[in-house]
């Protein structure tokens, strides 16, 4: 996990949360934030699949400092429709899991934000839901039948959980590395996935954008 440090002094807007579960994707997140002048915030890495992402958010939210975060699920997803592309960008409206549903918080800001820094890249807003694997083949017309857009491992489980710890504007927006008419072998071609590392990095200015929109007042 990399933290950057608020200044002393009176207490400010809580740094901004964002979760992801890769490494290459930590990478990203974190060297689009170097030099701290975009604002406090923690790139959390939570390790695969819902489990790993409900442990760490839970355990990171009980830091002081991370009490009030708002929360970003970020990272690579699997697309389920049709007309979705790899480098194309998901702004969930809510995320679906077993123990229920949580609505995102500034959905339309980060559309029309994303809509600008992603120019070239297609915007796709809707529901995202979360699974335990990797999800293939018929599963994903079965997933689509549901009204999801898109699938990944860790968003639903990270904005529950974050949402269950307390109060927080949360959101998930995911990068497509993995679509109907383009599906990958394996997860690890993720690291070949060069158009959608670069999207990646090129959404960060977008959340800090949001994360200053949405702030909750301090407790």
């Amino acid at each position: 996990m990399a933290q950057t440090s608020a200044s002393q002094g009176p207490p400010g807007p809580a740094p901004l949360l964002i979760a992801c579960a890769l490494g290459i994707e930590q990478f990203a997140l974190r060297s689009s934030t170097r030099g701290g002048a975009l604002g406090p915030v923690t790139v959390l890495r939570t390790g695969m699949g819902p489990k790993a992402a409900d442990r760490a958010v839970t355990q990171a939210l009980t830091a002081p400092e991370l009490r009030d975060a708002p929360v970003i699920a970020a990272g690579f997803c699997a697309g389920l429709a049709p007309g979705i592309h790899p480098g194309d960008v998901i702004v969930a409206e809510e995320t679906r899991e077993p123990r229920g549903t949580t609505p995102c918080t500034g959905t339309g800001l980060l559309v029309d934000l994303l809509g600008r820094a992603t120019a070239g890249h297609t915007v796709h807003t809707g529901p995202l839901i979360g699974s335990d694997h990797v999800v293939r083949g018929a599963e994903r017309a079965d997933l689509r039948a549901t009204g999801a857009i898109a699938v990944d491992m860790e968003s639903a489980a990270t904005l529950y959980s974050a949402s269950r710890v307390g109060p927080r504007p949360v959101a998930a927006v995911r990068v497509v590395v993995d679509a109907p008419e383009h599906e990958l072998v394996r997860i690890s071609t993720v690291r070949g996935g060069i158009s959608a590392f670069r999207v990646l990095r090129a959404v960060l200015p977008t959340f800090f954008e949001w994360h200053r929109n949405v702030l909750l007042p301090r407790r």
